[in-house]
């Protein structure tokens, strides 16, 4: 009787096992219960879970205009004159300094070697190699055996 009506709702066995296609994407499920009337496969419980809940509802980032590493400076005082200690705000020393005044770290620029002077310095390896080879053969006509 109850496999009569697992296969009038879509239902089908392969290997003795029950499977029932998706009722959004038509992609087979595997071991479903025979008392099952109809099947919502993980991929399309994912999309409407997506569509209910969309990611735009999460907090975007807001800068506060404070620099990088403030609440790790011994001292720092933000533009309205709030003053931090290693980011704890001191209420008891607002409005008495000046607002901190920060760089901006200056990067160097990375000296990118050309096409030549790569090849250049691989001849000047090559010319190194070559003349300590020979000063080894030198050596060894002379008899210095590792004696250096």
């Amino acid at each position: 009787m109850k496999q009569s009506t697992f296969e009038k709702n879509g239902g089908y066995f392969i290997g003795g096992i029950a499977y029932m296609d998706c009722k959004i994407t038509g992609e087979p499920v595997k071991n479903v219960s025979t008392d099952t009337k109809s099947v919502i496969g993980s991929r399309a419980l994912i999309g409407l879970l997506h569509k209910k809940f969309p990611e735009s509802e999460k907090p975007a980032y807001k800068p506060t205009g404070r620099p990088a590493g403030w609440h790790w400076m011994k001292e720092f005082v933000d533009k309205d004159g709030t003053v931090y200690h290693l980011g704890k705000e001191q209420p008891k020393l607002k409005g008495t300094k000046k607002p901190t005044k920060v760089t901006p770290i200056k990067k160097k620029p990375t000296k990118r070697r050309s096409k030549q002077d790569i090849l250049v310095a691989r001849e000047a390896e090559k010319r190194a190699e070559l003349k300590k080879a020979h000063q080894k053969q030198k050596d060894f006509l002379n008899h210095q055996f590792g004696d250096k």
